[in-house]
């Protein structure tokens, strides 16, 4: 589809009003006057307000996601049939509704993230076995009745929470074996942020594969989602980390923002502002954060929830880490530094392993170091 931006005009930036007027956005128009059809100020501040709810970038551009994320708040449960379409899933705000219904009546649909997959075809038809309805993966108006009707299993606590923290519970504190997929954003004919001859696909290149030499030293499976001159789409890394059955997702990336003044590093793992989060994510972003932070002294930008693709789509915990900003010139000259590159990969390292100890055997933030976490590697292979 086409990007749209203020100024824009046609019966695209019409079908956006409409969506925005509907979900209480924007002030409808009556049909009246020729704004029905323009791209203003008005619908730029409404795109940036849904885009804020919905855990996207927040810069007032209808893009693919953003309008993705449009089509999707228009549906409500009950409104069509729902199935697993192998080829096109089904997504939606009616798709994510029925996802926690299911988790809340004890069936794990997988992530509650709007997309109808093959998990959730198999706890919604779990479902209707159990509760004597036809068993054919589609809900339609019996199984809503049902759905409706019933009283939740699951209180107090989110049953995907508690299946992710199980999951690393049960996975050990060994790095060997793991399976982690670095991604570095942009690649090929996209460099990302580019400033003189500094160019963001470049660093992050680096930096993976910094990362990469240091995982496979301890015994982990690294898989970058790229090759150095390629460029997959935001959902197809998240299929390549779902097809090779993923332990992790890493994405890294740096920032850049108007105002030269803007640095630091930030993290960002999957999370709504209705609650549903990926809480391995949120705790791997949390020691990501911590880690780097500490150790290369850029400002501590926090960790946050969105929803983009990348986080959104993966079935194992992802994180997103933007390092820097490319616009900023302290953070770019520290990131020109190999050395400093490496500092980052140890940290990221480290951070992984921390969530595999699980709090057993750690050290302060900052203090844990490459050659510790080989001894840490070697003496439980012993």
């Amino acid at each position: 589809m086409l990007v749209l931006r203020r100024g824009e005009d046609g019966p695209a930036v019409a079908e956006v009003r409409s969506t925005l007027t509907a979900l209480g956005l924007l002030p409808s128009t009556n049909g009246s006057g020729d704004h029905e059809t323009l791209f203003d100020e008005a619908v730029e501040h409404a795109v940036r307000a849904f885009q804020q709810q919905r855990g996207l970038i927040t810069d007032g551009v209808v893009g693919p996601a953003t309008y993705r994320a449009l089509r999707d708040a228009t549906y409500r449960l009950g409104a069509r049939p729902l199935a697993y379409l192998v080829s096109a899933p089904v997504s939606g705000d009616d798709v994510q509704t029925l996802q926690e219904r299911l988790l809340e009546l004890g069936y794990d649909a997988g992530r509650p993230n709007g997309v109808f997959g093959a998990q959730t075809e198999a706890a919604l038809r779990n479902f209707q076995r159990d509760y004597g309805l036809n068993v054919d993966g589609i809900c339609g108006p019996e199984t809503l009745r049902a759905l409706r009707q019933l009283s939740p299993r699951a209180r107090g606590g989110s049953p995907v929470l508690l299946r992710e923290q199980e999951r690393v519970r049960r996975a050990g504190p060994r790095l060997r074996g793991k399976r982690i997929v670095i991604d570095p954003g942009h690649g090929g004919a996209d460099t990302g942020v580019t400033v003189g001859d500094v160019r963001e696909a470049d660093l992050v290149w680096d930096l993976a594969r910094r990362l990469e030499g240091r995982m496979v030293a301890t015994g982990m499976q690294a898989l970058l989602s790229r090759g150095r001159d390629q460029c997959p789409s935001e959902p197809d890394r998240a299929n390549f980390a779902n097809e090779v059955g993923a332990d992790l997702f890493l994405s890294l990336h740096s920032d850049a923002n108007s105002s030269p003044l803007a640095q630091g590093v930030a993290s960002f793992h999957f999370g709504t502002e209705g609650g549903s989060t990926s809480t391995i994510g949120e705790t791997l972003a949390g020691f990501v954060q911590r880690e780097l932070a500490v150790r290369t002294g850029l400002r501590d930008c926090h960790a946050h929830r969105k929803t983009w693709d990348t986080l959104r789509l993966t079935r194992c915990p992802a994180v997103r880490i933007e390092i820097g900003y490319l616009t900023n010139h302290d953070d770019r000259r520290r990131l020109s530094d190999p050395a400093f590159r490496d500092v980052v990969a140890e940290g990221i390292l480290v951070a992984v392993k921390r969530l595999y100890l699980l709090g057993e055997n750690d050290q302060p933030t900052g203090t844990f170091t490459f050659a510790d976490v080989l001894r840490h590697e070697l003496a439980k292979a012993e």
